[in-house]
């Protein structure tokens, strides 16, 4: 099992790098409605991604899926999937849901014709996520630890590694046969946080999907292609390189990993208190 990567970008010389570089999924985010509201004071990627960019992306992409994130559920929501789908969408993710019977409208309005994927990032969604399990046609669901960490009210997204959620919802959406995954990666080595960490924790869990993250490669700043690609070419050989370490290992193994995480999420949400 190797993970599904999925990069966020509306440009078309780097969705092509992604794509050749073995990134499975390119992700179009067209989601604004109360997005500025809750993340606008953070060091977050706020999209500013049109629906005309899923043709655009789309037709130039052999392998590669299209995967697009429209807005929470509102007035206009079948209007916004039904053009989406036109224009190309593979996948349909989405996002900030709370009720089954928002998921359950999303579902209805698809009907089929395209593959679903919710991004779990409420706290309300984890506490009806038994009545959302229950739901027919949800292809895949991604863990959005963004949002919800602001949710659960805080410091770090990764604290909802160290506290059980993610594990817990993972095991909910595995015994429903469900394909799941959580939050995003940086490059193997980097960060706090490393992604060697986290990949490792991701196959404990038995997640199949990670987003390269804007620190893996932001291609709004860096312009050079040149660069870009070798960037992509270097990060997910060593992403892949990694995984193949990780076959075979040992439960213990992996529990060890999960006892580091542990350690470094408290050193990094305690700084004070971790130097005694």
């Amino acid at each position: 099992m190797t993970l599904k990567l999925m990069y966020i970008t509306n440009e078309e010389k780097i969705a092509k790098i992604a794509e050749n570089n073995g990134v499975e999924w390119i992700f179009i985010d067209l989601e604004v409605n109360g997005k500025e509201e809750r993340q606008g004071h953070l060091n977050s990627v706020i999209s500013r991604h049109n629906i005309h960019d899923i043709k655009r992306i789309k037709q130039i992409l052999n392998k590669s899926e299209v995967l697009v994130r429209v807005n929470p559920i509102y007035e206009e929501s079948e209007e916004e999937i039904n053009k989406v789908i036109k224009e190309g969408a593979d996948i349909i993710m989405l996002p900030f849901f709370k009720t089954p019977e928002e998921v359950q409208t999303f579902i209805d309005y698809i009907d089929g014709r395209v593959k679903t994927c919710l991004l779990l990032e409420t706290v309300e969604a984890v506490e009806n996520i038994d009545s959302i399990l229950n739901i027919e046609g949800i292809d895949y669901i991604h863990i959005g630890l963004n949002d919800l960490h602001l949710g659960y009210g805080m410091k770090f997204m990764f604290e909802l590694l160290a506290n059980g959620t993610v594990e817990f919802l993972c095991n909910k959406i595995k015994g429903k046969g469900i394909i799941y995954g959580f939050g995003g990666i940086a490059r193997i080595g980097h960060k706090v946080l490393p992604a060697e960490n986290i990949i490792t924790e991701h196959y404990r869990l038995g997640s199949s999907m990670v987003i390269l993250s804007r620190s893996f490669c932001n291609s709004t700043i860096d312009y050079h292609l040149g660069h870009v690609n070798d960037l992509f070419h270097s990060g997910i050989n060593e992403i892949r390189n990694f995984e193949t370490t990780l076959e075979g290992q040992s439960d213990s193994y992996f529990i060890i990993n999960k006892n580091i995480i542990n350690e470094k999420i408290s050193s990094i949400i305690n700084p004070v208190s971790s130097n005694f």
